[in-house]
Protein backbone atom coordinates (compact mmCIF):
# COMPACT_ATOMS: atom_id res chain seq x y z
CA UNK A 1 0.00 0.00 0.00
CA UNK A 2 1.25 3.21 -0.96
CA UNK A 3 2.37 6.04 1.73
CA UNK A 4 1.04 9.74 1.12
CA UNK A 5 2.29 12.37 2.58
CA UNK A 6 0.64 15.84 2.76
CA UNK A 7 3.04 18.75 3.96
CA UNK A 8 1.74 21.60 4.69
CA UNK A 9 2.46 25.19 6.07
CA UNK A 10 -0.37 26.38 8.66
CA UNK A 11 -3.55 25.11 9.90
CA UNK A 12 -6.91 25.20 8.41
CA UNK A 13 -8.99 27.82 9.80
CA UNK A 14 -12.31 27.31 8.52
CA UNK A 15 -14.39 23.98 9.64
CA UNK A 16 -16.06 23.60 6.54
CA UNK A 17 -12.45 23.45 4.79
CA UNK A 18 -11.46 21.17 7.56
CA UNK A 19 -14.32 18.68 7.81
CA UNK A 20 -14.31 18.57 3.86
CA UNK A 21 -10.26 17.41 4.52
CA UNK A 22 -10.99 15.17 7.05
CA UNK A 23 -13.84 13.10 4.83
CA UNK A 24 -11.57 12.90 1.91
CA UNK A 25 -8.92 12.20 4.12
CA UNK A 26 -11.12 9.43 5.64
CA UNK A 27 -11.87 8.06 1.85
CA UNK A 28 -8.35 7.63 1.46
CA UNK A 29 -7.43 5.20 4.03
CA UNK A 30 -8.86 2.47 1.90
CA UNK A 31 -6.38 3.03 -0.62
CA UNK A 32 -3.19 4.57 0.79
CA UNK A 33 -1.65 5.38 4.10
CA UNK A 34 -2.12 9.01 4.05
CA UNK A 35 -0.79 11.15 6.75
CA UNK A 36 -1.14 15.16 7.11
CA UNK A 37 2.21 17.10 8.23
CA UNK A 38 1.68 20.78 9.09
CA UNK A 39 4.09 22.76 10.32
CA UNK A 40 3.62 26.48 11.29
CA UNK A 41 4.33 29.72 9.56
CA UNK A 42 6.76 32.36 9.87
CA UNK A 43 5.12 35.29 11.28
CA UNK A 44 5.14 38.18 9.34
CA UNK A 45 3.33 41.79 9.80
CA UNK A 46 0.60 42.86 7.80
CA UNK A 47 2.79 44.01 5.39
CA UNK A 48 6.19 42.36 4.87
CA UNK A 49 8.38 43.15 2.69
CA UNK A 50 9.90 40.77 -0.09
CA UNK A 51 12.78 40.19 1.63
CA UNK A 52 10.76 39.31 4.73
CA UNK A 53 8.86 37.33 2.72
CA UNK A 54 11.39 35.17 1.15
CA UNK A 55 12.98 34.95 4.81
CA UNK A 56 9.90 33.51 5.64
CA UNK A 57 9.43 31.21 3.10
CA UNK A 58 13.37 29.87 3.59
CA UNK A 59 12.57 29.23 7.05
CA UNK A 60 9.39 27.25 6.14
CA UNK A 61 11.17 25.71 3.25
CA UNK A 62 13.89 24.36 5.36
CA UNK A 63 11.05 22.55 7.80
CA UNK A 64 9.40 21.27 5.09
CA UNK A 65 12.17 19.52 3.47
CA UNK A 66 13.12 17.92 6.72
CA UNK A 67 9.50 16.37 7.13
CA UNK A 68 9.84 15.05 3.18
CA UNK A 69 10.25 11.07 3.73
CA UNK A 70 12.75 9.09 2.37
CA UNK A 71 13.33 7.97 -0.91
CA UNK A 72 9.46 9.97 -1.53
CA UNK A 73 8.51 11.14 -4.72
CA UNK A 74 7.88 14.60 -4.07
CA UNK A 75 5.38 16.76 -5.45
CA UNK A 76 5.41 20.87 -4.97
CA UNK A 77 2.37 22.95 -5.54
CA UNK A 78 2.82 25.90 -7.02
CA UNK A 79 1.26 28.39 -9.62
CA UNK A 80 4.25 27.85 -12.49
CA UNK A 81 3.54 23.64 -12.61
CA UNK A 82 2.64 21.70 -14.73
CA UNK A 83 -1.90 21.64 -14.50
CA UNK A 84 -2.46 17.34 -14.95
CA UNK A 85 -6.05 15.94 -15.19
CA UNK A 86 -7.85 13.74 -12.77
CA UNK A 87 -6.42 10.79 -15.14
CA UNK A 88 -3.37 11.84 -15.67
CA UNK A 89 -2.13 12.13 -11.89
CA UNK A 90 -4.11 8.63 -11.15
CA UNK A 91 -1.58 7.40 -13.65
CA UNK A 92 1.03 9.07 -12.26
CA UNK A 93 0.61 7.73 -9.15
CA UNK A 94 -0.20 3.66 -10.06
CA UNK A 95 2.89 4.04 -11.90
CA UNK A 96 5.40 5.48 -9.34
CA UNK A 97 5.46 2.09 -7.21
CA UNK A 98 6.62 0.64 -10.28
CA UNK A 99 9.55 2.91 -10.61
CA UNK A 100 10.42 2.08 -6.93
CA UNK A 101 8.41 4.89 -5.61
CA UNK A 102 6.06 3.82 -2.35
CA UNK A 103 6.12 6.83 -0.73
CA UNK A 104 4.71 9.91 -2.27
CA UNK A 105 4.81 13.80 -0.79
CA UNK A 106 2.69 16.65 -1.60
CA UNK A 107 3.83 20.19 -0.31
CA UNK A 108 1.49 23.26 0.06
CA UNK A 109 3.15 26.17 1.00
CA UNK A 110 1.99 29.32 2.64
CA UNK A 111 -0.43 31.87 1.01
CA UNK A 112 3.19 33.34 -0.30
CA UNK A 113 4.23 29.59 -1.65
CA UNK A 114 7.07 28.01 -1.51
CA UNK A 115 10.69 28.39 -1.13
CA UNK A 116 12.92 28.03 -4.47
CA UNK A 117 14.76 24.73 -2.09
CA UNK A 118 11.62 23.03 -1.96
CA UNK A 119 10.83 23.09 -5.43
CA UNK A 120 14.19 22.38 -6.63
CA UNK A 121 13.53 19.17 -4.50
CA UNK A 122 10.46 18.32 -6.21
CA UNK A 123 10.57 15.54 -8.81
CA UNK A 124 6.96 17.40 -10.05
CA UNK A 125 6.34 20.74 -9.38
CA UNK A 126 2.27 20.92 -10.15
CA UNK A 127 -0.41 23.79 -10.25
CA UNK A 128 -4.30 23.27 -9.53
CA UNK A 129 -5.48 25.67 -12.18
CA UNK A 130 -4.53 28.84 -13.61
CA UNK A 131 -7.26 30.49 -11.76
CA UNK A 132 -7.05 32.22 -8.11
CA UNK A 133 -8.60 30.63 -4.83
CA UNK A 134 -8.44 30.67 -1.52
CA UNK A 135 -5.47 29.63 -0.29
CA UNK A 136 -7.14 26.83 2.19
CA UNK A 137 -9.51 25.61 -0.48
CA UNK A 138 -5.64 24.12 -1.86
CA UNK A 139 -5.73 21.42 0.50
CA UNK A 140 -9.09 20.04 0.08
CA UNK A 141 -8.57 20.46 -3.32
CA UNK A 142 -5.81 18.15 -3.54
CA UNK A 143 -7.54 15.55 -1.08
CA UNK A 144 -10.29 15.18 -3.09
CA UNK A 145 -8.28 14.87 -6.23
CA UNK A 146 -5.77 12.36 -4.92
CA UNK A 147 -9.04 10.44 -3.50
CA UNK A 148 -10.56 10.53 -7.23
CA UNK A 149 -6.88 9.47 -8.33
CA UNK A 150 -7.18 6.29 -6.15
CA UNK A 151 -10.74 6.20 -7.26
CA UNK A 152 -10.22 5.91 -10.78
CA UNK A 153 -7.03 3.61 -10.09
CA UNK A 154 -9.43 1.31 -8.70
CA UNK A 155 -12.32 1.31 -11.36
CA UNK A 156 -14.56 2.93 -8.61
CA UNK A 157 -17.98 4.62 -9.70
CA UNK A 158 -16.69 7.91 -7.89
CA UNK A 159 -14.98 9.34 -10.63
CA UNK A 160 -17.29 9.91 -14.00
Amino acid sequence: MMNVTLLCVGRLREEYFSAACKEYEKRLKGFCRFETVIIEPERLPAEPSEKEILSALKKEGEELLKKIPAGAFVTALCVEGKQFSSEKLARLLEELPSRGCGNVAFIIGSSFGLSEEVKNAAQLRLSMSEMTFPHQLARVMLTEQLYRSFAIINNRKYHK
